[in-house]
């Protein structure tokens, strides 16, 4: 899994070669956040999430597709 960002979008790639990308204004805190602060991700729950510790952000893959 992988976290990237484009302009205006968060887009993650899947353990399984998928990649979803959703707009930022979904997520404040990430669309405000420094490309330094948006690079400092982990996963979380073995793969289930993400989490951005500086940004107190917790994101559910499970969220994103269902969005």
């Amino acid at each position: 899994m992988d976290v990237s960002f484009g302009e205006d979008e968060l887009i993650v790639t899947l353990s399984d070669a998928r990649r979803v990308a959703v707009p930022l204004d979904w997520f404040p805190r990430l669309r405000a956040a420094t490309p330094a602060k948006r690079s400092n991700w982990r996963l979380i729950g073995r793969g289930i999430g993400i989490h951005w510790p500086e940004l107190d952000e917790d994101i559910s893959v499970k969220r994103l597709l269902a969005d």
